[in-house]
């Protein structure tokens, strides 16, 4: 159409490459030179395409209302004269441009403009900034046409009418970027080369943010926890909000979300120690409901005998062994007497019967105890069979008599009943064997997380010992506390999230003060990210100045990126340090030292 360049005429074809210049009606000429290999240093000079003219009427409205008649060529090379000296004033115009944006000539690319501010910091929102980069196709890039020029191609100039383009911006716009220290920059629209002031405004993102659910979150949070001005009933009290405000306790989800809490709580109140009773108590208060547990009848093959031997021997039949009709309700003394009786003829397995059948399990096991351990292991089954197969007690016996309890490998399921009273009775009663213990609550963890309950399984861990992970490795049982790395790295790495996870980490320096967790490091380099996103540049950098401190006391060439990240965060934030305020106007370009260290070790690194 007229005024738009057909893409396949930007070039001319073979035959008039040699020594021509290729003109047409509405595009001004473009000079070409032989079609010399590039590898042989001569200089490669690129016509303007379309978005390059574009680009320059967008800014210099000059090129677009050229009188007719006028040398283009000149108005052309002065304003990419302009332009170079402001965006690049370290290039040249007579720069050459080997193949692949200057691989050939031996000289390393120019990053490109987005690419700069994303290293400089100019923008704290580096999600935002891929969504340009991605397509970079799209954007001009001055590397490409600021090196190309009439003069500088020796052709001729000659007066063409003006193209027909749009412009790029068809009203003056605002050009915005966030600052380093939590603030938004605006550049307001107006023109300095027609005399107009420039004006940049400067607005705080916690000033504009302070209405969203999100810069309230990180407010509420008493971080970071290492300070030494922190109570620890300042974190205590945080936990005390969190249950209140955000577990929902008519949900299994937000009661397990509740214990969590509850248990950083006692964590808190106990430096960071607690045995197994303490716990126990916790998972019984936190039980919703004290469940009956109907006891039964021991089954007849447990006891040895059949069904019709069963029937013929309950109450109102002939005792062919006294030979006296049993009444039909027996006290507790007539069933001890019985159970005498039978002894005095020697019948111990019929007095055994006797006993299971009339729930006199405390004769019956001290009885077996002193036969062979075959009969004691049949009373003892025996005895068993009479419980409830979800009643506490038969985690119990199950677990003390070696086996893994069947509560571990089924609780979860809404037929089964709650998991707590379980685990406390487990908690509470450790047998000889630790290692079953830890196997056993293990696996109770397990099978809780595969069925959902994610908080339940990692409460569970955190009883039997087990180390945080990293997220990118699945076969660890958790990373983040209450969190499931399974699922999407937003989702998993939640705000809230993170603080419980650092007030575990507190808990852990309350009862060692040099203890940290590596692994969640990272994570609190995210949380910082996030503070200085939403305007708390203060808080950010004591975050980071945590993170370099833990750094420097282990060997930092053993996470070279996490320091080298941590080292680029705190440069950008370092002048929000407070104590700056306090310093000498001549003294306010030091560093803290834990920078200076902190890049020290990154250099060496580098080096080695």
């Amino acid at each position: 159409r007229q005024g738009y360049e057909d893409p396949h005429c930007q070039y001319p074809s073979a035959s008039y490459r040699d020594f021509y210049a290729y003109q047409s009606h509405q595009w001004q000429p473009v000079a070409w030179q032989d079609d010399r290999g590039l590898g042989q240093g001569e200089p490669y000079r690129k016509s303007t395409n379309y978005q390059d003219q574009h680009y320059y009427r967008g800014y210099h409205p000059d090129l677009a209302t050229t009188p007719l008649g006028q040398d283009r060529a000149q108005t052309y090379d002065s304003s990419e004269e302009r332009y170079v000296s402001a965006a690049r004033p370290e290039w040249t115009g007579g720069k050459t441009l080997g193949s692949d944006t200057g691989e050939a000539s031996g000289q390393p690319q120019e990053p490109s403009l987005l690419l700069q501010y994303r290293e400089s910091g100019l923008s704290s929102s580096s999600h935002e900034l891929s969504q340009y980069i991605r397509d970079g196709a799209d954007h001009y890039d001055p590397m490409l046409s600021g090196t190309w020029s009439l003069a500088q191609a020796g052709g001729h100039s000659v007066s063409t009418p003006a193209p027909v383009v749009p412009r790029k911006f068809s009203l003056p716009h605002m050009a915005v970027c966030f600052g380093a220290r939590g603030q938004l920059v605006v550049v307001c629209p107006h023109h300095p080369a027609e005399g107009q002031l420039a004006h940049v405004e400067l607005h705080s993102l916690e000033v504009i943010l302070h209405d969203t659910k999100e810069l309230e979150e990180l407010q509420a949070f008493p971080g970071p926890l290492a300070r030494e001005d922190l109570h620890k009933v300042d974190v205590m009290t945080f936990c005390q909000q969190k249950i209140a405000t955000s577990c929902d306790l008519s949900t299994q989800r937000g009661r397990d979300s509740s214990l969590l809490w509850k248990l950083l709580i006692l964590l808190c109140r106990q430096n960071g120690s607690m045995v197994g009773s303490d716990t126990a108590e916790l998972l019984m208060q936190d039980c919703r409901r004290r469940e009956k547990y109907k006891r039964q009848n021991p089954a007849a093959n447990l006891i040895g005998l059949t069904d019709d031997e069963w029937m013929s021997r309950q109450p109102g039949t002939l005792d062919l062994i006294t030979g006296e009709v049993p009444p039909v309700v027996e006290t507790q003394a007539q069933i001890v007497e019985k159970f005498t009786k039978l002894l005095y003829y020697g019948r111990k397995k019929d007095a055994l019967v006797w006993a299971m059948r009339n729930h006199l399990w405390g004769h019956a096991l001290f009885l077996s105890s002193k036969m062979d351990p075959r009969t004691y292991s049949w009373v003892l089954t025996g005895f068993t069979s009479t419980l409830a197969t979800n009643d506490p007690l038969q985690t119990l016996f199950q677990l003390m008599s070696g086996r893994i309890p069947q509560a571990a490998l089924c609780c979860g399921d809404a037929t089964w009943g709650d998991w707590r009273p379980h685990l406390a009775v487990m908690l509470s009663n450790k047998v000889g064997d630790m290692e079953l213990n830890h196997r056993a609550i293990v696996t109770m963890g397990d099978t809780l997380a595969g069925k959902g309950a994610v908080e339940a399984a990692h409460f569970c861990y955190l009883m039997a010992d087990i180390p945080f992970g990293y997220f990118g490795v699945k076969a660890d049982r958790m990373a983040l506390l209450g969190s499931s790395h399974r699922q999407a790295f937003a989702q998993f790495a939640r705000t809230e999230v993170i603080q419980r996870m650092e007030i575990f980490e507190y808990c852990q320096q309350l009862r060692q003060p040099k203890s940290f967790l590596l692994p969640f490091q990272v994570y609190k380099l995210l949380y910082a990210s996030r503070l200085a996103d939403y305007g708390l540049p203060a808080q950010a950098l004591q975050y980071c100045e945590q993170i370099a401190t833990t750094l420097l006391d282990q060997d930092p060439a053993s996470h070279p990126v996490l320091a080298q990240q941590v080292m680029k965060l705190a440069e950008r934030l370092k002048l929000s340090d407070m104590l700056l305020l306090e310093m000498p106007e001549q003294d306010q370009t030091l560093e803290p030292d834990w920078l200076v260290q902190l890049r020290a070790c990154c250099r060496e690194w580098e080096v080695r």
